[in-house]
């Protein structure tokens, strides 16, 4: 196998794992929390920066660098590692999700999806095989299969079809998948119906993937409604594989996760608020274009020992927004990246100590002011 799982602890007060994620590009402690670098880049940041705020293994998107600059292009280089020359691990997502979120005007059958390109219109069909030779192409160390995401509050009838098609999609990926130095993660999706995830999980399962993936959330249902799906799930999630919740990544959501067995997590969230000012410290996240700190000359974040943290005052940082300077945005993902690097650090020491719960209450009452 490519990429392999090893549990080395297991929380006695909360239940969260610890655990290494073995690549042939390193081994990763988890929980961990993965940059995404859609079209091939960590938006603003270069590869030097992104080792530093990250644990060396990011995301790129299969179906925007489908799309620009093309896969035969990233395959000429050698593949994506070395044509964005990222020295660490990459994941790859399938497709799917962009194919159902960007496009409106989208005919489903068992072959696959035919859709419209976001931007110009121009007629594109995917299907499982051509997701998986696509991401064969791209190289990353881990793959996804190829899934339907549909909407949350779909009916129980659409979940249903939906998932049926998404495992039979899930079994046709995996014989078209032809390298093994990549690993391959099934999705597991059913919305909110405990017993389709269920049956889901199952049949990944029997069907034999390197790692499991739970999709089909954070896609504008409830927090509630995450973790409830989350909490039904996880007793059934097989211990020695890593878990993969997609598409998640604020304080709180990747706390509650790693608590109902969650293992790895990616989201553009930190550097999309970032380019809008928006930067995470440990008493909270703040606008740093508000008037109060133009006169502020303390660090971002007081705690944090980042660079942009030791070397910039928070005075300086609005003005390049109010300035509209691209380095504003530049420093504060730096930061913002940093931030959660520590903080899944400190999610990891305090699983180890059986102390999530402890760390948790503490981290809640300081970030957010509440327990």
């Amino acid at each position: 196998m490519a990429v392999t799982y090893s549990l080395m602890h297991v929380c006695a007060q909360s239940g969260a794992r610890l655990g290494v994620l073995h690549t042939p590009r390193g081994d990763f402690p988890t929980p961990l929390f993965m940059p995404v670098g859609t079209q091939a880049t960590v938006k603003t940041l270069d590869t030097t920066e992104v080792m530093t705020v990250s644990e060396g293994l990011i995301l790129g998107n299969t179906y925007h660098l489908w799309l620009q600059p093309g896969e035969d292009i990233v395959g000429q280089h050698g593949g994506l590692h070395a044509f964005m020359n990222h020295p660490g691990a990459l994941l790859t997502d399938s497709g799917g999700y962009q194919v159902f979120s960007l496009s409106a005007m989208r005919t489903i059958t068992e072959e696959g999806v035919s859709f419209r390109h976001h931007k110009s219109g121009a007629p594109l069909f995917l299907s499982p095989e051509k997701s998986i030779t696509i991401q064969n192409t791209l190289g990353a160390d881990i793959i996804m299969s190829f899934d339907e995401c549909p909407p949350f509050d779909a009916n129980r009838s659409y979940h249903e079809q939906s998932l049926e098609r998404t495992l039979r999609w899930a079994e046709r990926g995996k014989q078209a998948h032809k390298r093994k130095d990549q690993a391959l993660f099934g999705i597991v999706q059913g919305g909110p119906y405990a017993d389709l995830r269920q049956h889901a999980l199952k049949r990944l399962v029997d069907i034999g993937f390197d790692g499991i993936a739970i999709g089909g959330l954070s896609v504008g249902e409830s927090k509630a409604d995450m973790y409830e799906v989350l909490l039904e799930l996880a007793p059934h999630l097989p211990a020695d594989s890593p878990h993969y919740l997609m598409g998640v990544g604020t304080p709180d959501d990747l706390l509650e996760s790693v608590i109902r067995g969650m293992d790895m997590f990616d989201c553009v969230n930190p550097t999309r608020m970032a380019r809008h000012g928006a930067a995470y410290t440990a008493k909270g996240r703040i606008s740093i274009k508000s008037q109060r700190y133009a006169m502020d000359r303390s660090p971002l974040d007081e705690t944090c020992g980042c660079s942009v943290c030791r070397t910039y005052t928070r005075s300086y940082l609005r003005h390049l927004f109010k300035a509209q300077e691209t380095l504003g945005a530049r420093l504060i993902s730096y930061h913002n990246l940093f931030f959660l690097k520590g903080l899944m650090a400190n999610i990891r020491q305090a699983i180890a100590k059986d102390r999530l719960l402890d760390f948790k209450s503490a981290f809640f009452e300081r970030f957010y002011g509440k327990l």
